[in-house]
């Protein structure tokens, strides 16, 4: 079709021939509304010849007269009108092509009864309007719309035809694509809070991810049942840049398919999560007008989704952000140090302003140290190099197994309900290792993960967050394959509570009463002039953390964020 369409082309660049009056167009297409298309496709060719007398003729040349245009058109459309697929696929350049698409318009797409009606050229191009109706099963809608054709002198002999493109049926068509009429995929979901309410994004804006995402999962779960739908399906072929909508550099060929009329509405299946109504709000508000903001509440001792908001309303950051967590990440390093003896909780342990490892110099913020202070005090305050200053002590998969081990995160298993990241923590050698401890280097979570570990924290054991109950599609959730000691659990719980209440969680958690913990983080991002502020923290049975992006630290950020919806959790 290469040298074909290049010499269609070049013919097109010759400036056409004006049509002489709109009159003329009339009395050519005065005949077109008078059809309706029955599918099929019977025999025809009007313009057909003797070999011999073809080889006579001389093969016609330059530009289209506005006679030829219009003729080549009505052929065309009238074909088309009358169910002669046959016909009207000859009246194009591309007749193969042409075939498959035309048989599809009433196969596939069920239209019928249409009736295609031209309007004033405009030199080879002459636009037209369709008016038809769309039949599946028990459903029929009206379907009207506008394209248009350009009509071109064919190869070979010169004879007036249809350039043929996809778009000619439907301007929503790239080259490739197929109308069809059917089911509308899933079926939509009503998604219930824990009493039972209707979650709607209408009423809490973040959860419009999340309702598309449990509509994916879930649609076929729910009992609900299908709409019914006239769509463009996209095919492998759309994007070539052919019809000059799109190219593959572009990336025109991974274009959605686009629903173009729906003629009926799917009933919604009902499907209830572990949301609890009155936390999602409180979710909402702390996060609305807050860009970058991000937060999560879990019932500790079960894995509960409670609340789940992200300011901004767009990407789902709580659950699929990939975010280095900054000091957050010591809870997990902490209960390692611990188990391995390298920290103990009232003891001394060191705190310089400076260590060195890897090849790289590591500092505190501020540059501060802790003189003869314990491994309680350098947690509270956050102290980067009483962290790397193990490292030497650690193999390169401790932290990595740890994360693993006993807090389920790393595994890339989660089954929450919808789609997650479950958190990274790669094995990683000398000055990156040591940047793992303090949670950057290659160390990757969200606000999802870090809740999850602190409520492991304050329930004892690593339990898989959930928004979606297990028992409604009988999947299975991710276990971790160990727990910490009574005394290493103690000690952990010991250092949070006592950041909460004197160390750099302190400010946001004033207030927050009964058995809280607390660690605050702040991450730095290349080409940011401000950190990813974390904040981590429990209170009873709730656990929650929260991440502002460019926010600053995270005790001033994420964490008023966090301590809020603590506190409504009562």
């Amino acid at each position: 079709m290469g040298s074909r369409r290049g010499a269609a082309t070049e013919r097109r660049r010759t400036k056409p021939a004006v049509i002489g009056s709109v009159a003329a167009v009339v009395v050519a297409g005065a005949g077109f509304g008078a059809y309706a298309v029955y599918g099929g496709g019977g025999a025809g060719d009007d313009d057909a010849r003797t070999k011999s007398a073809a080889a006579a003729e001389k093969v016609k040349s330059g530009p289209l007269t506005a006679s030829e245009v219009t003729s080549a058109a009505q052929r065309f459309l009238t074909a088309w009108q009358q169910g002669d697929v046959a016909a009207a696929a000859a009246a194009t350049d591309d007749a193969e092509a042409a075939k498959g698409l035309l048989t599809g318009y009433t196969k596939d797409a069920r239209i019928k009864d249409a009736t295609f009606t031209p309007g004033t050229p405009a030199g080879e191009k002459v636009p037209f309007s369709v008016k038809a109706t769309v039949a599946y099963e028990k459903a029929a809608e009206p379907l009207a719309y506008d394209s248009a054709l350009t009509v071109v002198r064919r190869e070979g002999d010169g004879e007036p035809r249809v350039d043929w493109h996809a778009a000619v049926v439907h301007p929503e068509l790239r080259d490739g694509d197929k109308l069809v009429t059917g089911k509308a995929g899933d079926p939509p979901v009503k998604a219930l809070d824990r009493n039972g309410a209707e979650i709607t994004a209408a009423k809490y804006p973040s959860l419009g991810t999340v309702l598309d995402g449990l509509r994916d999962k879930y649609g076929k779960k729910s009992g609900g049942t299908p709409g019914v739908e006239l769509r463009v399906v996209r095919g492998e072929a759309a994007g070539d840049g052919k019809d000059g909508k799109g190219s593959k550099e572009s990336g025109a060929s991974e274009v959605a398919d686009k629903t173009l009329l729906e003629l009926s509405k799917g009933t919604p299946g009902t499907l209830k999560t572990t949301l609890d109504p009155a936390l999602q709000a409180a979710a909402e508000k702390q996060v609305d007008g807050k860009k970058g903001a991000s937060v999560v509440l879990l019932r500790a001792s079960t894995g509960e989704v409670l609340a789940v908001a992200n300011g901004g309303h767009g990407f789902n950051t709580a659950f699929l952000g990939s975010l280095a967590p900054g000091s957050t990440m010591k809870v997990i390093t902490a209960s390692m140090l611990l188990e391995k003896d390298l920290a103990s909780v009232n003891e001394k342990h060191p705190c310089p302003k400076f260590f060195s490892y890897g090849g790289w110099k590591f500092q505190n913020d501020d540059k501060f140290e802790i003189k003869d202070g314990t491994f309680k005090a350098s947690f509270a305050r956050s102290c980067n190099t009483a962290f790397i200053s193990q490292a030497p002590e650690l193999k390169d998969d401790d932290l990595t197994r740890q994360a693993k081990e006993v807090f389920g995160l790393s595994m890339n298993n989660w089954s929450v309900g919808v789609s997650t990241f479950d958190g990274r923590v790669p094995v990683q050698s000398k000055a990156q290792m040591g940047a793992s401890l303090i949670g950057q280097g290659g160390v990757r979570m969200n606000p999802l993960n870090m809740a999850s570990v602190s409520a492991t924290v304050k329930s004892g054991s690593f339990h898989q967050p959930y928004l979606v109950a297990p028992s409604v599609d009988g999947r299975a959730l991710a276990t971790a394959s160990r727990t910490m000691s009574g005394e290493t659990l103690g000690a952990l719980r010991e250092l949070m509570a006592y950041t909460a209440a004197h160390g750099t969680a302190a400010e946001a958690m004033a207030g927050v009463s009964g058995d809280v913990g607390a660690k605050t983080g702040s991450a730095e991002v290349d080409g940011q002039e401000k950190p990813n502020g974390w904040f981590t923290a429990y209170r009873g049975d709730l656990a929650a953390a929260g991440v502002v992006q460019q926010g600053g630290h995270g005790g001033d950020t994420a964490g008023p964020i966090v301590a809020a919806l603590l506190k409504a959790g009562g």
